[in-house]
C-alpha cells in the first residue's frame, strides 16, 4: 500500500518540531504523517533549543511532551529532540525517514533544518494545515481582535487591525500571517474516530469551551475517560463562550475547538455547539451514564441557572481533579506578560519565513524549485 505521496510506506516514521501551544494543525500534519508508516515516533525540542532559534514558548517543554503524547496518532515521544534533524538521529530511532509539512522550518542563522535529510532522501512531505499556527494564535491574543468568530458582516472593522500578527507592517510571512480556517466535513471525518458506542459501553459526557486546548484540558478529560468506555464531549458555541466571558473569548472559533479536542485520545465523540446546560433531552438522547465536571474549572454564571441540574437530580452528576491548574487564562496571562518578547518572536519569524518564500519564488523562475531541497537564507 503506498503512502499519501505516491511511494513507499515506512515502518516508523519520523515528525519533528517544536507544537508550542499545540493545536489541530500540528494534530492534522501528525495524522497525515501517520499515513506514511506503520508506527509513528515524534520529536519534541526542549525550550532552550526553541528561544535560541525562534523566541520563548508559550508551553514548556513537559507540557509539549505530554500534548504531543496525547495525540491519538502518535505512538512515541522523543523528549528533548535536536532542531536540526540529522541522518544520525533518523538512526538512533529506527525511523526510515522523516516526514514535514510543506512549509520550510530555519534555524537562528536562516539554514534549512532539513537540510541533511533531503540530501539523504530521507525526507518527506505532507500538506500543511492553512489558516493556523501558533503564531496566529499567539497574534490573535496580542490583538485582542474578535474576527476569528464574529460572522461576516462584522468583519470589516478587524481586517486591517489583523492584516499582520506582530502589528509590523513590513513582516508578513507567507505561512503563519492571520488567516480564517475553513472547516469541511471532510476534515472532521478524518479526525473522527468513527466508532459509535456498544450497547453496554457506559457513556462519559463532559461539556465546555475548550479554547486553547492545554494541558489541563487533556488532563480533565483523561480522568472523565477512566469513568467508563466512551467519552462524548460537548463543545459551546462561539456566543455562549462570547456572552459569559466577553473580551475577545473565545480565541479559538467553535470547528477549530471542536477538531482539537477530537485529536486526542481519550475522545470518541463530540457534540458540536452543544447546549450550555445539560438537559435531560441530551442525557437521554446519548444514553448519558455520567456527566462530569473538572474540579478546577471557574464557575460561570450564564443562565442564571445550574447547568447541571439535570444530571446532579438523577444522580449522575460527579466532579474530578485534572490535576493540573493550567487555565485558558493562565496561558493568555503568559503572553499578555511577555507581550514584547512574543511580538518580537512573531515579528523575527514572519521575516524570516518572508526571506525563504522569497528565495523559493527566485528558484521557481529559474525552473527549479522544489521544497524537498535545501534553501538556506543567508
Amino acid at each position: 500500500m503506498e503512502a499519501p505521496d505516491g511511494g513507499p510506506k515506512g515502518d516508523r516514521v519520523w515528525c519533528d518540531g517544536c507544537y508550542d501551544m499545540v493545536h489541530f494543525g500540528h494534530a492534522n500534519q501528525l495524522r497525515q504523517a501517520k499515513q506514511f508508516g506503520k508506527k509513528l515516533i515524534v520529536g519534541v525540542h526542549n525550550d532552550e533549543e526553541i528561544s535560541l532559534h525562534k523566541g520563548p514558548p508559550v508551553f514548556n517543554e513537559q507540557e509539549r511532551y505530554r500534548m504531543v503524547e496525547g495525540i491519538k496518532w502518535v505512538d512515541e515521544v522523543v523528549e528533548d529532540a535536536p532542531y536540526v534533524t540529522t541522518v544520525e538521529t533518523l538512526n538512533r530511532y529506527d525511523c526510515d525517514f522523516c516526514v514535514h509539512g510543506d512549509d520550510i522550518t530555519l534555524t537562528a542563522d536562516g539554514k534549512d533544518t532539513y537540510e541533511e535529510v533531503k540530501k539523504a532522501k530521507r525526507y518527506r512531505e505532507c500538506k500543511r494545515t492553512a489558516g493556523v499556527s501558533t503564531t496566529d494564535l499567539v497574534g490573535r491574543m496580542l490583538l485582542l481582535t474578535k474576527c476569528h468568530h464574529v460572522s461576516e458582516e462584522h468583519m470589516d472593522e478587524h481586517r486591517e487591525r489583523a492584516r499582520t500578527l506582530s502589528t509590523d507592517s513590513v513582516a508578513q510571512s507567507p505561512w503563519t500571517r492571520v488567516s480564517r480556517f475553513m472547516a469541511t466535513t471532510q476534515t472532521i471525518i478524518e479526525f473522527a474516530e468513527g466508532r459509535a458506542p456498544r450497547p453496554t459501553d457506559k457513556i462519559v459526557y463532559v461539556c465546555g469551551a475548550f479554547d486553547l486546548f492545554h494541558i489541563g484540558h487533556l488532563s480533565f478529560l483523561e480522568e472523565a475517560a477512566k469513568l467508563g468506555d466512551y467519552l462524548i464531549v460537548g463543545i459551546l458555541t462561539d456566543q455562549v463562550i462570547n456572552e459569559y466571558k466577553g473580551s475577545n473569548h473565545p480565541i479559538m472559533s467553535l470547528h477549530e475547538r471542536v477538531l482539537s479536542v477530537l485529536a486526542y485520545k481519550p475522545v470518541n465523540e463530540v457534540v458540536i455547539g452543544a447546549p450550555y446546560c445539560v438537559t435531560d433531552d441530551i442525557i437521554d438522547r446519548f444514553n448519558i451514564s455520567v456527566v462530569c465536571q473538572g474540579s478546577r474549572v471557574p464557575h460561570h454564571d450564564h443562565s442564571g441557572s445550574d447547568p447541571f441540574e439535570a444530571p446532579k437530580r438523577r444522580g449522575i452528576y460527579c466532579e474530578v481533579d485534572s490535576k493540573s491548574d493550567m487555565t485558558t487564562e493562565k496561558i493568555i496571562e503568559r503572553i499578555i506578560e511577555h507581550r514584547l518578547e512574543f511580538e518580537r518572536r512573531n515579528r523575527k519569524k514572519e521575516k524570516k519565513e518572508e526571506a525563504a518564500f522569497a528565495a523559493l519564488q527566485k528558484l521557481s523562475l529559474n525552473g527549479n524549485v522544489d521544497t524537498r531541497n535545501t534553501v538556506n537564507i543567508v
